[in-house]
């Protein structure tokens, strides 16, 4: 997989753009800047805004093309971020470290899905919080973005089990118009979540 997501980063230009996810951007300009962890990151335009706005940003991807970028945005945008070459199963953070740790069209098969989303209620700490967006099974009658098999889409089910744990926020399955980068782009259907580890 990160053979894929090299060649699709080795474009000159930001795929996914260079400004951040709308509603991870909304949310975590609402929370009081700490420790953030972002899995599956990218070019980084979600850990660039993050630190902008003082954040602590530990970020990881398998991509070391994404990653070049990443440091390469946040060096334009005069931040600084920790990003690793890891993946989903083998990235590792201390447990009750982290303020917030957002997932944003992180998609996988149902172990990987399953593994990362333990791993992030474990990082969290006490009141430490989920924000999360990904890509309905709806998505797959779009042309917006996404994964092509259903396997790797997400339902609301799935997502208020892998939380079960947490205080939920909000769950809901939304329809959008996307606008980030040239491969996420026209109606979308997401599902977004918000929750805090008691």
């Amino acid at each position: 997989m990160s053979v894929f997501w090299n060649e699709r980063y080795s474009r000159t230009e930001y795929i996914y753009g260079e400004e951040p996810n709308a509603f991870f951007a909304e949310h975590i300009s609402k929370i009081k800047p700490g420790l953030l962890i972002l899995p599956c990151e990218g070019e980084g335009r979600n850990a660039t805004f993050a630190a902008s706005l003082g954040w602590d940003v530990k970020a990881f991807d398998s991509s070391q093309a994404g990653r070049e970028k990443a440091i390469s945005l946040a060096g334009k945008k005069g931040v600084r971020i920790d990003y690793a070459i890891e993946d989903a199963m083998s990235a590792s953070y201390p447990e009750n470290s982290a303020d917030v740790v957002a997932i944003i069209f992180a998609h996988f098969m149902a172990e990987s899905r399953m593994h990362l989303h333990k791993n992030a209620v474990k990082w969290l700490k006490p009141g430490g919080k989920i924000i999360l967006e990904v890509f309905n099974h709806q998505q797959l009658h779009n042309n917006s973005g996404g994964p092509k098999d259903i396997s790797l889409l997400y339902t609301e089910e799935m997502i208020r089990q892998d939380f079960a744990s947490l205080e939920t926020g909000l769950v809901q399955m939304v329809k959008i118009d996307l606008n980030e980068g040239i491969y996420h782009r026209g109606k979308a259907d997401v599902l977004r979540y918000l929750g805090t580890k008691t």
